[in-house]
């Protein structure tokens, strides 16, 4: 019980500084103008979409299959994860 809650915290805290990392590198990318700015905004904004459209699909599916509300969540919050991961590892490059 103590290693899966220590886990979820560690996860959480992961997600936390991966978000507020791709915050910072796609503001300072937007603030030098230019073209890719505008790439990048769009791009921000089709992300976002993309990935909540994906997360409410994975939960409506868990739960017509009669999955708990934590298992429900958890499989929903993996898009986004996985976007801002592959975010993060993109701008650093």
């Amino acid at each position: 019980m103590f290693s899966t809650m220590m886990k979820a915290w560690f996860e959480a805290a992961q997600f936390g500084a991966d978000s507020q990392s791709v915050i910072a590198m796609r503001l300072m990318k937007m603030a030098s103008g230019g073209p890719g700015a505008t790439t990048e905004a769009h791009r921000m904004v089709s992300e976002k979409v993309a990935a909540f459209a994906e997360s409410q699909g994975v939960l409506m599916a868990a739960l017509m299959k009669g999955t708990s509300i934590e298992t429900a969540a958890v499989k929903a919050y993996a898009p986004y994860r996985r976007a801002v991961r592959a975010n993060r590892r993109r701008l650093e490059s």
